[in-house]
């Protein structure tokens, strides 16, 4: 058993660890927080009320040495034609490369400046951003409003859509934003000259690629045509990723998010993207521009593929697949086939086998129409026929009734089938011995008597008998009147 002092030191014990427990606790939270002050003073450092800090491509050698490399180029105009094919390890052919990966950084650069502009113009005009989504757009808009808060006095014409315009118009009567400072709306403005610049240099490496396009990708080009070829590659990032894109995303390329600001979608297109400035769907008729679309990415795809390999230099792959394409919306414009008349099949002039004999003349006459039927089915010529509901209405009776008894129900004779179903019912019922029916008694019920045995087989079998003896007795007699 433990004494008082052993329980004390074990006390003792527990107290110097939970020491140590909290001791460590501590040094972990002190450790926690130089991470923290670390991160907080890289963040400050970032300093996102800085352009420069924001947007560093166009201060990169990079940028600048391509720039200046396209610029030559285009100057010089030279062409790579003489060779008859572009080698991998050809300058210009680099440079286009380098080109195709230059338009992706500057596109994702753009998107970083306009979400700088998007949140310092927040404060002026905050319902814009929902209402403007393309980044150029945007940039474009909020260097013409400026700290404007009447925008009847902005010139938003030629910028965005006559019904867009409309709706910035009424939205920026009603916001809720402020003037900005001085010192926001200059960085904000000089932050749109930036994006404008980029786009620019976007444009320019586009121009460049497009020139050299029908030696980068001659059968792409042959589809749908530089301009388009280039821009499909300087968005999909190059030759190889646009091969390796699948062609519904192929469609989508450079497509912009519509914005109908409440009104109705009927008239609003389809989504589509750089295809749609293609000459073949241009000249395609609007029931019939989705599929022509979903055909002309589905080629392009197969004609990038085969320019990646190099499979065929001299276009003559993207030819023939235009070829194809204007085919088969050739035929999909056709009217269909007429409807030709159904001649009549021919007659057979063999006698066809009937059924006949004694069932089929029983059917006959179990289905046959009945005489009441057939009065109330006939009219008589002058004479107003009743009905149901009189004066006309309801179910019409027909020549019923006015045979002169004055009765709408007719006595029908009974047919050979019904005399032949109730014998057969009444030898089933009583059996064909001869036995009497259940219901005869032989108790008969007297006005003098009372109640008196008999026998009711007897009584009409003796019924029987004497009429039959007065019929021969009168025959007899009848013959003799005769002879004498």
């Amino acid at each position: 058993m433990a004494t008082l002092a052993d329980s004390f030191l074990a006390d003792l014990d527990e107290l110097s660890d939970e020491d140590n427990f909290v001791a460590k606790e501590d040094a972990d939270a002190e450790n926690m927080e130089e991470d923290i002050d670390g991160d907080l003073a890289d963040l400050e450092s970032l300093n996102y009320d800085d352009l420069d800090s924001v947007s560093k491509l166009q201060q990169t050698q990079r940028y600048n040495d391509i720039m200046q490399k396209v610029e030559d180029a285009l100057r010089t105009d030279s062409n790579i034609s003489n060779q008859g094919f572009v080698l991998e390890d050809d300058p210009e052919y680099q440079l286009i490369v380098e080109c195709n990966a230059l338009s992706v950084d500057i596109e994702n650069e753009i998107i970083i400046i306009h979400n700088f502009i998007r949140d310092k113009y927040r404060l002026k005009f905050p319902e814009l951003e929902s209402l403007v989504h393309h980044p150029i757009d945007y940039a474009r808009v909020v260097k013409k409003i400026g700290n404007e808060m009447d925008l009847t006095l902005v010139d938003l014409e030629g910028l965005l859509p006559s019904a867009v315009i409309m709706v910035v118009s009424v939205t920026a009567s009603t916001t809720s934003g402020k003037p900005l400072p001085d010192e926001i709306l200059q960085k904000t403005i000089d932050a749109c000259d930036r994006a404008l610049a980029l786009d620019s240099a976007k444009k320019m490496v586009l121009n460049f690629v497009e020139s050299r396009m029908g030696f980068i990708a001659p059968n792409l080009s042959a589809i749908v045509g530089s301009a388009v070829a280039a821009k499909l590659m300087g968005t999909a990032g190059g030759l190889a990723a646009l091969a390796k894109m699948p062609a519904c995303n192929v469609q989508l390329l450079g497509a912009k998010k519509k914005n109908l600001a409440g009104f109705s979608t009927a008239t609003s297109q389809f989504r589509v993207g750089y295809i749609e400035q293609t000459e073949i769907f241009q000249s395609t008729p609007p029931p019939l521009k989705m599929r022509a679309c979903r055909l002309i990415s589905a080629k392009s795809t197969l004609a990038a593929r085969v320019d990646s390999t190099r499979g065929d230099p001299t276009g003559k792959t993207g030819r023939a697949f235009k070829d194809e394409i204007l085919k088969k919306i050739e035929k999909w414009q056709e009217p269909p086939p007429a409807k030709q008349p159904k001649p009549l099949p021919v007659p057979d002039s063999e006698p066809k086998k009937k059924r006949g004999g004694r069932r089929l003349r029983k059917m006959k006459e179990r289905y046959a129409t009945t005489e009441m039927r057939k009065l109330a089915n006939r009219m008589q010529f002058g004479v107003p026929e009743e009905s149901s509901l009189g004066d006309g209405l309801g179910e019409g009776y027909g020549m019923l009734g006015q045979a002169g008894s004055g009765k709408l129900r007719v006595s029908a004779a009974q047919s050979k089938l019904a005399a032949k179903v109730v014998k057969k019912f009444k030898e089933k019922r009583y059996g064909s011995s001869g036995a009497t029916s259940g219901l005869t008694s032989s108790l008969a019920f007297t006005p003098v008597q009372g109640i008196e045995l008999s026998n009711p087989q007897a009584h009409l079998n003796q019924l029987g008998s004497g009429t039959q003896s007065t019929y021969f007795s009168e025959t007899g007699t009848f013959s003799k009147i005769r002879k004498n």
